[in-house]
């Protein structure tokens, strides 16, 4: 079966983190992610600057080495990204911004890339939001 998958909470929220469970038992099954998409506060999963405290779980580290080991599709909606201060280096330097937060693995694409995903999976789940 082929999941898309899209997070709505941020790194530090339990959601997140119930969403990378599900996505590490998804690849252990056998089963395929068509795409990771990042969506309003889950745009924070991506950001380089999240810092988890010591005695916590660091899920954006997490979700990072997960994207990165599987080589998957992790798309972060780029309006969510900008409103919530998450940039890339080409959205720095066009919005004329000092800092970059978004490394590779992420992608900065639109809302059309989670319904494209909802098109190419068997079945879309949803992780956070209101």
């Amino acid at each position: 079966m082929k999941f898309a998958i899209a997070v709505f909470s941020p790194a530090h929220a339990p959601s997140s983190r119930r969403a990378l469970r599900f996505a590490e038992a998804v690849l252990a099954g056998g089963h395929e992610i068509a795409r990771l998409f990042f969506y309003q506060d889950g745009v924070h999963s991506a950001s380089a600057n999240i810092v988890a405290p010591q005695d916590e779980l660091d899920v954006a580290a997490q979700w990072r080495a997960f994207v990165s080991d599987h080589r998957l599709d992790a798309v972060v909606c780029i309006a969510a990204a900008l409103r919530r201060g998450v940039l890339d280096d080409t959205e720095a330097n066009r919005y004329q911004r000092p800092a970059v937060n978004l490394p590779m693995p992420w992608e900065l694409s639109g809302l059309g890339q989670l319904h494209e995903a909802a098109q190419l999976a068997d079945r879309l789940v949803c992780f956070g939001g209101d």
